[in-house]
């Protein structure tokens, strides 16, 4: 059901039940391997499932869908602590077990499994929290950019030693203090590791993150004999890198290149901010745009991170109905790394009941451009910069974009001149067959619907 739009919300109450019974099940259930006895603590299970609950509802009722992707990345940083605290916890069960019985009567060579799984847990899930904290500031605008020379080499280091500390735990379970520095080597690195990621890369660091919340839970799993939470961090895991693989693959780069060569960083914001004389753009007035498209054959509609910000998604549709009873053909384009997270903009439409039939990818849009009269984008900028075709310079060429400059007319409405998240100029705006609707996406949406109405 998750694999199409007109039956994901079902797929996902589908899997939120399943979830609910396999919680049930492991509270009343569940037998420990070691002593055979069901869990108890009640009062602390369920005040946690009550406590959390309730922060997680209202916390996703109250966000607003411009600040989606930073509860994405909130969330799945708790994913990844929780992941970090069972191995924590365990390790200090195997700690106080051979701490009670004689090193002479124990063969340690039992437990290493065991403590291999702790310690890949207790790295990976350590990596998403850190990471996944940073990625939140920076879609927040509380965290920028940050870099220095050499950081790649000195984020590997960090990673070797604690992969080495690790290694070394594992051969000797007994030396405890190991444990807490792979902690601290694991945190600093999730922390190292997505800083100087620029912001136009942050969908592909989500996705990834997001993939090693699932193996970290998938090692909760083996830790437990929990073959529920061993399914859906396997789940969660190969859908995260599969996700994460298409949208490199939609952006025509490497995950290599996305983590160590990013763009959307202060340093490219600098090198490709612009620094040719582009010419002149032009602008056209709400009456003017609104009678290009009441007497087009058919016009589409490219939604942004703009339509998110201005909360336009409900007046979009509405334009589009308008047309629509004029006998124009809408649709919209939607490219898979528009926004600030995996399917924003399919989920911001979603909200306003735009049908899904009318959403067309990347690749059909891009064949429907040259027979369409009016293209409108809304706040969407990197996406549909030609640069990334035409430019060698350009810190985005080689991306695959929306190809809106085959259409006859273009209009673009931006609040400003202002650069994209990637920081450079979109050289569309200077196209002579391109117009600038400047002005919140909410209001000029709404003056829009009003002069389309009276035409």
């Amino acid at each position: 059901m998750l694999s199409n739009p007109a039956t994901a919300r079902k797929g996902n109450l589908v899997a939120a039940f399943g979830m609910t019974v396999a919680i049930l099940g492991t509270i009343f259930l569940y037998r420990s391997p070691e002593t055979g006895l069901h869990l108890h603590n009640f009062i602390w299970i369920f005040g946690g499932l009550l406590i959390g609950g309730i922060i997680g509802t209202l916390s996703a009722k109250k966000v607003k869908m411009t600040s989606m992707p930073e509860m994405v990345s909130l969330f799945n940083g708790m994913g990844g602590a929780c992941a970090a605290l069972i191995s924590l916890v365990e390790f200090n069960h195997i700690s106080r077990g051979l701490s009670q019985i004689s090193m002479v009567f124990t063969d340690i060579s039992l437990i290493r499994p065991t403590v291999l799984i702790i310690v890949i847990g207790l790295i990976i899930g350590s990596v998403s929290f850190a990471g996944s904290m940073i990625a939140w500031g920076k879609l927040n605008g509380k965290v920028k950019d940050y870099s220095f020379t050499g950081q790649n080499i000195f984020n590997l280091f960090l990673l070797a030693i604690a992969i080495g500390a690790a290694t070394y735990l594992v051969i000797d379970p007994t030396q405890t203090y190991l444990l807490y520095c792979i902690l601290g080597l694991a945190l600093v690195y999730g922390i190292l590791f997505v800083l100087p990621i620029g912001g136009a890369d942050m969908p592909v660091v989500i996705s990834l993150l997001n993939s090693f919340t699932g193996v970290a839970a998938a090692c909760g799993g083996f830790l437990y004999n929990n073959k529920v939470m061993l399914t859906g961090g396997i789940l969660v895991g190969a859908a995260g890198t599969l996700l994460t693989i298409l949208m490199c693959k939609a952006m025509n780069r490497s995950l290599v290149n996305v983590l160590v060569g990013s763009f959307g960083g202060s340093k490219n914001a600098a090198a490709g901010g612009g620094s040719k004389d582009q010419g002149a753009y032009k602008e056209i007035s709400l009456s003017d745009a609104a009678m290009v498209m009441s007497y087009a054959n058919k016009v589409m509609i490219v939604p942004g991170y703009g339509l998110a910000v201005a909360q336009a998604q409900h007046t979009c549709h509405e334009l589009e109905k308008i047309l629509t009873e004029k006998g124009v053909e809408v649709k919209y384009a939607i490219h898979p790394v528009a926004g600030r997270m995996p399917g924003h903009m399919n989920v911001l439409l979603a909200e306003a009941d735009v049908s899904y039939d009318v959403l067309l990818e990347m690749e059909q849009a891009n064949d429907e451009f040259k027979t369409t009269d009016v293209v409108l984008i809304l706040g969407a900028n990197d996406v549909v910069n030609p640069a990334a075709k035409n430019d060698p310079a350009s810190p985005i060429y080689g991306m695959p974009i929306l190809e809106v400059e085959q259409a006859k007319n273009v209009i673009v409405n931006k609040r400003s001149m202002k650069p994209g998240y990637a920081g450079i100029e979109n050289d569309l705006f200077f196209q002579p067959k391109t117009s600038m609707l400047f002005g919140d996406a909410k209001k000029v949406l709404q003056d829009l619907c009003a002069e389309v109405k009276a035409i």
